[in-house]
């Protein structure tokens, strides 16, 4: 019996040393190699640091790290002094200057080329081409390593449906401080869908877009059958139809697209898009009609400009002119507005045209993950004072018919989301799509919240309670987790305590920015060669462009050109802060299986 245990406790101790690099010992980006059983190698190269574990820096790495103030340091000053703030924006040099610092120190923490998949941990000619796969920013933790997370916490990961009902699944809904409103969480949702969209048959790790950015797939269609089905081939126009004298997208039958919609839907509600699981909710269905609107909208004034161009040149110049729309408004009010800065941000891509800059992007798994911003979702939905359950909610376009499209952009800009760190506050009724987000990054065996704070020059939480900023869940969570270098990295996003008076934590912030600006000024129509007006039909197209922004955008394709932005008035009511329809009947007779489906792939 003592001889046995013996072999056993000898074979453990094997097992668990047979991969060096499960304890990640290289430092600062630099790469673990095992060399045979019991040694591992660090590769330093151009990371500014040297020795065994690539933990000594240079001597122009220590002035520049000592020098550069921390993340939390650098987003008090952006949000601070905006009397300052206001002369600098003002001052051209010093705001480009300033913007393209914020670019290039974003965008250089990206990986370009792609370097890993969910599937090799090392580069590789498979990893680097294989477009059918999300990217990776850190190898998955190996197979061979003691602990789900390398070498530390627990053998096993607490059960994922503890994690939900403990951590993350709302008591009482919490708004965002920030003042986020609904129209930004769907138009989070609607804008990210062109690029998240996991190919479930295959595996987390696959994804069906295969454009890997901003390419507007969900406007136009993955592929070019289906962009050819929505096309009305006449004026580079997509099809309509229009209804009480606004234009609305066709139906399925009228152009033979395919899109999910339960049985239930009647064949005049089943409205057909780029994207075939926006007929999802109203708010998706909102956006896509907007972009319809515009683009349409764009081939007119591009008609007018170029009478001789065919219908072919029409589409293909309006899409770039959209492409570039979406960016600019991005940028400009979507990351300003999560960004609280006020230092105000610019979309001008010729700020980087002197840089080491790859206009390239693939969309990395970590990226699909962190942006599942299920808390933003209310208890229930208002628009025009009627306010609608999930169950009345879900795969029901008759909403856009009844209000129009103007009542439900005063509607959502109105009405508050909620709050996304800090914890507890996923609704309901998408719990099992936060139930999937865990368990997808558990296939793909992330590495832990702090090597991914590491990489991305963070430091790490030395404690749970320097993670969520409180004594009660932190306790909770050492115990599960059992050492907070074993904390996973989606629940670890959701219950880090939020910075003050912002939607985000830290961590959210500083590994989501690279990643959105990355892809956002890596894309095509940003290089010099794509970025000059002829690409865009000339001073006219090219204007379009250069002044969009969400505003413009409403005024020119919504009656009576209400007034929206991507955070509630501050002067005005918002319509559901008093209002707190109880999460648990909120999710009603909807079928989770049928909701997990359509949404465990993006964001919300």
């Amino acid at each position: 019996m003592i001889v046995s245990s013996f072999v056993f406790l000898a074979l453990l101790v094997v097992s668990q040393a047979a991969n060096q690099c499960c304890s990640n010992p290289c430092q600062n980006r630099g790469i673990c190699m095992t060399v045979g059983t019991d040694r591992y190698e660090c590769d330093c190269t151009r990371t500014g640091y040297y020795g065994q574990d690539c933990a000594t820096p240079e001597f122009l790495t220590w002035l520049k790290v000592t020098l550069k103030p921390a993340p939390n340091t650098v987003h008090y000053i952006l949000t601070h002094f905006k009397s300052i703030w206001n002369i600098i924006n003002n001052i051209s040099f010093l705001r480009d200057a300033i913007m393209r610092y914020v670019l290039t120190s974003r965008s250089h923490l990206i990986d370009s080329p792609p370097t890993y998949n969910s599937h090799y941990g090392y580069k590789s000619w498979e990893a680097y081409s294989n477009l059918s796969y999300y990217t990776r920013a850190l190898p998955p933790v190996g197979d061979d390593c003691p602990t789900a997370m390398g070498v530390k916490g627990h053998k096993e990961l607490p059960n994922a449906n503890l994690i939900v009902e403990k951590f993350l699944l709302r008591k009482k809904f919490i708004p965002d401080p920030q003042g986020t409103n609904m129209m930004f969480a769907f138009f989070a949702q609607h804008f990210t869908h062109q690029f998240f969209k996991t190919d479930t048959k295959k595996g987390a790790a696959f994804t069906k877009a295969l454009g890997h950015g901003v390419d507007l797939n969900h406007i136009y269609g993955e592929s070019l059958e289906r962009q050819h089905k929505l096309r009305l081939k006449m004026g580079g126009k997509l099809k309509y139809q229009i209804f009480d004298g606004e234009m609305y997208p066709p139906t399925v039958k009228n152009t033979d697209v395919e899109m999910m919609y339960p049985p239930h839907v009647p064949e005049h509600l089943r409205f057909a898009v780029g994207q075939e699981v926006f007929g999802l909710v109203p708010g998706l269905m909102m956006y896509a009609t907007i972009w319809l609107r515009e683009h349409n909208r764009v081939c007119d004034v591009l008609m007018k400009e170029h009478p001789e161009w065919d219908d072919e040149r029409l589409f293909q110049t309006a899409r770039l002119i959209l492409i570039g729309e979406t960016i600019k408004i991005v940028i400009e009010d979507y990351v300003q507005h999560l960004s609280g800065y006020n230092f105000k941000l610019k979309f001008e891509p010729q700020l980087l045209f002197n840089q080491r800059f790859q206009y390239q992007n693939r969309i990395a798994a970590e990226f699909n993950t962190l942006y599942h911003w299920h808390p933003l979702l209310p208890d229930s939905f208002h628009i025009h004072q009627k306010e609608y359950s999930y169950q009345q909610f879900l795969y029901n376009n008759s909403v856009l018919l009844e209000h129009g499209i103007s009542h439900m952009v005063e509607s959502f800009t109105k009405q508050i989301a909620g709050r996304v760190a800090g914890g507890r506050n996923v609704p309901a009724a998408v719990a099992r799509v936060a139930l999937a987000s865990i368990e997808q990054s558990r296939e793909m065996r992330y590495q832990s919240m702090n090597e991914y704070r590491k990489h991305f020059s963070l430091k790490p939480f030395r404690s749970f309670e320097e993670l969520t900023g409180e004594k009660e869940m932190s306790a909770e969570l050492e115990k599960l987790y059992g050492d907070i270098d074993a904390m996973e990295l989606y629940p670890g996003l959701l219950v880090e305590q939020p910075r003050p008076g912002a939607i985000f934590g830290e961590t959210m912030v500083e590994l989501g920015a690279p990643f959105s600006l990355k892809g956002l000024m890596g894309n095509a129509i940003c290089s010099p060669e794509y970025w000059k007006p002829s690409t865009f039909g000339g001073n006219v197209g090219f204007e379009i462009v250069n002044t969009a922004s969400l505003q413009k955008l409403i005024c020119n394709n919504v009656k009576d050109c209400p007034y929206t932005s991507f955070n509630v008035p501050k002067n005005r009511p918002t319509d559901n802060e008093s209002v707190n329809v109880s999460s648990n009947s909120a999710m009603g007779d909807v079928n989770p299986t049928l909701l997990l489906k359509e949404q465990h792939s993006s964001e919300l």
